[in-house]
């Protein structure tokens, strides 16, 4: 099981209600976090579990491809430092926490320098050796899923305890496009959300028809490119004037899956606290009785 960790906290965050710590912190995020993770492990069971990290969450080489990735989530920037992302103070100061009861329990935390947690998804789920699900609230990641590998994703766009299965057939049946093909349907889409402006007029069902005929971007950007080809005159426009677009995107939008990570035995899902000392001092601070309680009793079981 794969956890995009920052879509879970963050919506752990936004969707339950305010939770005081002994001191007055909210932890919310915290204690919603830890209880994601109990109701996960409790449905499925996964012999490992990696809580993928964003290590950075907007890499340099993918806005030096496309400078409008992510922008709109930068905090007023600042000539020469890095780029941070715009949390929250609430969840802010909460996202160490969360790390330090991951570190207690001993569950896996895995991150790579200059890369998202979508590519460390994308490297621990390719040549598993091992079905896996990932979890998040990203369809990006929908070009993952791939039946003969048993590879899923478990979307959780409607809520964690609501999630949808997603498959192969899923994938084609709600967006008219293979799970293999969803990169570049995304590509052409857009999605303002990660500030990838899509080929301007080309939308879900335009984006769709086109692959479906052309199998993919090259194959599209040919067909535009070919006096004799049956593209139709608008599409064909939309084409050629988004071709510098088109030629930087597909390499943004695509996940990594070939980082160096570590894999098996470091990723085995724990059935006891790593530290019980420091989690029983984390649980004492926060206040995080009930949901660590339930936790240590899901990996025990």
């Amino acid at each position: 099981m794969l956890l995009d960790t920052a879509s879970m906290y963050f919506r752990a965050f936004f969707g339950a209600p305010e939770a005081l710590a002994p001191d007055g912190t909210n932890v919310n995020a915290v204690r919603t976090m830890v209880g994601y993770l109990s109701y996960l492990v409790e449905q499925y069971r996964p012999t490992h579990l990696a809580c993928c990290w964003d290590e950075d969450w907007r890499p340099e080489w993918r806005v030096d491809l496309i400078p409008t990735y992510k922008a709109h989530r930068v905090v007023t920037p600042v000539a020469g430092a890095p780029d941070v992302e715009e949390v929250p103070d609430p969840l802010e100061v909460q996202v160490p926490i969360i790390r330090e009861v991951l570190d207690a329990f001993g569950i896996a935390v895995v991150g790579a320098p200059g890369y998202e947690a979508d590519d460390v998804i994308g490297t621990l789920a390719t040549g598993a050796g091992r079905p896996v699900e990932v979890v998040t609230g990203d369809r990006d990641l929908f070009q993952l899923v791939d039946d003969a590998a048993e590879v899923r994703v478990l979307y959780i766009g409607k809520g964690v305890g609501k999630h949808e299965r997603i498959d192969e057939a899923w994938v084609l049946d709600r967006y008219g496009v293979t799970a293999r093909q969803y990169a570049d349907f995304a590509t052409l889409r857009g999605d303002p959300s990660d500030g990838l402006p899509g080929v301007k007029g080309v939308g879900e069902k335009t984006a769709a028809t086109l692959l479906q005929r052309f199998g993919d971007i090259d194959g599209i950007v040919a067909a535009a490119a070919d006096p004799a080809s049956d593209l139709a005159p608008g599409p064909r426009l939309k084409i050629k004037e988004a071709a510098d677009y088109l030629a930087v995107a597909p390499t943004v939008v695509a996940v990594a899956r070939e980082l160096d990570l570590p894999r098996g035995d470091a990723l085995v899902l724990p059935s006891t606290p790593a530290d019980p000392d420091a989690l029983a001092a984390l649980t004492e601070r926060w206040g995080l009785d009930s949901p660590v309680e339930r936790l240590t009793a899901t990996l025990a079981g």
